[in-house]
């Protein structure tokens, strides 16, 4: 009994111990999601990868539009057999380049889109270290649950991300 006592008491202690240390404890969080989307360097660069892929976005909707099309014709063509298996190879030769150039575009997108927003990941990383030492927080979150407003440090992090 009495070790019950002794042990009940030492982690009461503990716990009293704990919660205060976890008073002190500064916490911050950070949306990246909010960053890559709303900071200035991070629209920059997604209007400058629109603008890149522009051309090549519209190849693949004439593309995509001819293959329609070409299923169109096939559907309402009562045409000869010879006629519409060349109709046919047609469209397959057509969907096979949309989907060699579509896997292309999107391969060279994501590396594009990946390299630009390394530097616009960088400088939000560094912006937050910063705010972080200055303000003193003992740990910053980017993801989680539930978070009160009050603990949120993406505006400040988009404030500084403007300069």
């Amino acid at each position: 009994m009495k070790a019950f006592v002794s042990m009940a008491a030492m982690l009461g202690t503990l716990a009293t111990a704990g919660l205060a240390q976890a008073a002190d404890l500064k916490i911050g969080y950070i949306n990246t999601e909010r960053v890559y989307r709303e900071a200035a360097p991070a629209v920059v660069a997604q209007k400058k990868l629109e603008k890149e892929f522009a051309t090549r976005e519209q190849e693949l909707k004439k593309l995509a539009a001819r293959g329609k099309e070409l299923e169109g014709t096939i559907a309402r063509n009562k045409a000869n057999e010879t006629e519409r298996k060349a109709q046919e190879r047609e469209l397959a030769a057509v969907d096979r380049e949309y989907q060699a150039k579509m896997r292309d575009f999107r391969d060279d997108l994501n590396q594009r889109r990946n390299e630009e927003f390394a530097s616009v990941q960088e400088r939000a990383n560094r912006i937050i270290r910063q705010i972080a030492e200055r303000e003193q927080f003992d740990l910053i979150l980017q993801d989680a649950v539930y978070v009160s407003p009050k603990l949120d440090i993406t505006p400040r992090v988009l404030k500084e991300l403007e300069k």
